[in-house]
């Protein structure tokens, strides 16, 4: 691998590889090697496939891509030029995927995509419906090159925006290029990239950092992590046009430790970058100096938060620190310097537009968000994994048109997005178009992409304990409304769930809600009720039901409900009674019974009943009142 001395070199060398790398006529398969495909077994149908290739003398390019979507269906590959795609491949299958699509040019139909048994198989990868309304733009290289190499990148026009750049383009003219295209943060909070950069860019000092926040902690996320393993010279190329509009020569990845096969492919990036001269000093003989270091975080989810991040960098304990003065500034960022923090799609965007143009990244998404976003779909949804759709998109078509629906037919019931800090919203709200503005105006948030799909299974009331226990565990407990108010409200949410709820509970939740919103120090605590102030906004009908009828309708909920055996479901297994520990369950000469002065309501022979004869009603020995509908509108009962 020689280094490149100048821009011209770069040309060529593109030219070169364009003509060598990714010939069209030539036998190629592309398996997925992301992390969930390799946990099911991507490395060993690699082995096989190569392994079975030299056996049967055929020459196969077997390139090992980053995470190319489709998790649920995984591992999955596409065999050209035949452009077909397979799902759930199975080392054993590798003989017979060669034989007929390899040696043959014929579908091989045990893998081809299907939703179930009975529908038919699709063979073309522009057919799957996974695929159909994607766009791909951050992860445009992602499922199309091997990540571990460079020359693969450059041969799909990597590192042509650099070379624009350096040889068309001044700072300022790349700064209002990415600032004329409104790139707006893919790390959630949505502030324009370009406003960002110029503020940067604005402070005298000269001295600068660039870092990229690869510290993705929501659960459920792997937007950032997919970008990172599959297209790593797609975030240091963005990285890289960033340093050189706002005039920084040190650039820093912060990454989570969790995050191992990522970590190795930055490394490796990052090494063959240098080697090139695409990275270090004297960039293409331009005398344009940009370093690169990666730093591991320890898993805090609040080190996803600016200044936490940049403290954590800095040896520090990864405390949220009061602004101004900003990042941005001299003082703010990282060692005091100012410094410029994108998250990892952000970048990976960038380099794009460069090399498009801003007004063709204007011509997608919507008039205030434009461009696409990634988003991992997961939850009770038939096709979870990662996809990319344009801004303006609606969750009906995201939720059904590619993630195929609910699963096992069941009912929708909502979607929370914008991962542990993000907002629940309901079925009516299906058709809402997927942008920033739209998001927040219903309480929700864009976040990092977290996209958890619920049925009528869930219990909503669950749900915002599930996530503001996450956030509650999370919170770095500096500032008294985000350590104490957090608490307070799970321990709200605890009462409940348990069937010890009073009706003041609600209006506490949302006062303690609006207070460690308007006093946390950081986005951590000021989004962490969402999840609570959202459901009781949509689902507040669930959370009544808790309280005055001490009954969860999804069957969720330990303590709540009456207990009862149909004798027609029945089969008198004895099952129930042998998993009760409380001697609830009572056999008599013909039947089981349940007796609720003895039941704990532990769930345990709901659980265990093989014919759902178990069942759990609304309990009319609550004895809550709801308030008079007079008292709930506002007015006196003498009125």
């Amino acid at each position: 691998m020689s280094r490149l001395n100048s821009i011209d070199e770069l040309k060529n060398l593109r030219a070169l590889l364009k003509e060598e790398v990714f010939r069209p006529e030539k036998s190629r398969v592309r398996v997925c090697c992301g992390t969930a495909c390799v946990a099911s077994g991507a490395d060993k149908v690699v082995d096989e496939l190569n392994t079975s290739s030299k056996e049967k003398g055929l020459e196969v390019e077997v390139v090992k891509t980053g995470c190319q979507g489709l998790c649920q269906k995984g591992p999955v590959m596409r065999v050209e030029p035949l452009d077909v795609f397979y799902q759930k491949v199975r080392p054993e299958s590798m003989t017979r995927i060669i034989d007929y699509s390899i040696a043959n040019s014929i579908p091989y139909r045990e893998h081809l995509y299907r939703n179930d048994i009975l529908s038919q198989p699709v063979a073309k990868v522009s057919e799957v419906p996974f695929y159909k309304k994607q766009l791909r733009i951050a992860l445009r290289n992602n499922g199309v090159v091997d990540p571990g190499n460079i020359h693969q990148y450059i041969a799909v026009d990597g590192y042509r925006a650099t070379e624009k750049m350096l040889s068309e383009m001044t700072p300022d003219q790349t700064l209002a290029e990415v600032d004329k295209a409104n790139l707006r943060g893919r790390g959630g909070a949505g502030f324009p990239a370009g406003k960002k950069w110029a503020h940067t860019k604005s402070d005298k000092n000269p001295i600068k950092f660039v870092i990229a926040n690869g510290d993705e902690g929501d659960p459920g996320a792997f937007m950032d992590r997919s970008i990172m393993e599959g297209d790593p010279h797609s975030l240091l190329e963005g990285m890289l046009i960033c340093a050189y509009a706002i005039g920084s020569e040190y650039g820093f990845i912060y990454v989570r430790h969790e995050y191992p096969m990522a970590v190795r492919h930055l490394e490796a990036a990052i090494a063959q970058a240098e080697e090139m001269g695409l990275l270090g000093h004297n960039i293409l003989g331009t005398g344009f100096n940009f370093t690169v270091s990666v730093r591991e975080g320890a898993g805090a989810f609040v080190c996803g938060e600016s200044t936490a991040l940049v403290a954590s960098i800095e040896g520090e304990r990864g405390y949220p620190r009061p602004r101004p003065p900003r990042l941005s500034e001299s003082g703010g960022g990282l060692w005091g310097y100012p410094s410029n923090l994108n998250n990892i799609e952000t970048y990976a965007c960038v380099p794009y537009i460069i090399d498009k143009g801003a007004d063709h990244f204007l011509s997608i998404g919507t008039d205030n968000s434009p461009g696409t976003k990634v988003f991992a779909l997961t939850g009770k949804v038939q096709n979870t994994g990662l996809v990319e759709v344009p801004m303006g998109i609606t969750l009906r078509e995201i939720i059904y048109d590619i993630g195929g629906g609910v699963l096992n037919g069941k009912g929708f019931k909502a979607v929370q997005t914008g991962g542990p800090s993000g907002g629940c919203l309901p079925a009516d709200m299906l058709d809402m178009k997927v942008d920033f503005d739209s998001l927040k105006k219903v309480g929700s948030m864009m976040g990092s992409g977290g996209m958890v799909v619920l049925d009528e299974d869930n219990c909503m009331v669950d749900v915002a304990k599930f996530f503001l226990s996450f956030t509650q565990s999370e919170s770095c407990g500096k500032c008294p409304p985000c350590r104490i108010g957090t608490y307070h409200m799970l321990d709200i949410l605890e009462r409940i769930t348990s069937g010890k709820g009073v009706p003041e509970d609600l209006d506490r939740l949302e006062q303690l809600g609006s207070e460690i919103q308007a006093g946390s120090l950081c986005g951590l605590g000021q989004s962490a009720p969402n999840p609570v102030l959202s459901t009781l906004k949509y689902f507040r009908e669930e959370y009544e039901e808790h309280i005055h009828d001490k009954y969860c309708r999804a069957k969720t909920c330990r303590g709540l409900g009456l207990y009862s055996i149909d004798q027609i479901d029945c089969i008198a297994c004895g099952l129930c009674e042998q998993a009760c520990a409380f001697d609830a369950v009572t056999e008599t000469k013909d039947r089981f019974y349940i007796d609720n002065d003895y039941c704990t309501k532990c769930k345990a022979c709901y659980s265990v009943c093989p014919t759902n004869a178990v069942k759990i009603n609304k309990d009319p020995r609550a004895g809550v009142d709801r308030k008079p509908k007079e008292k709930e509108a506002g007015l006196s009962v003498d009125s």
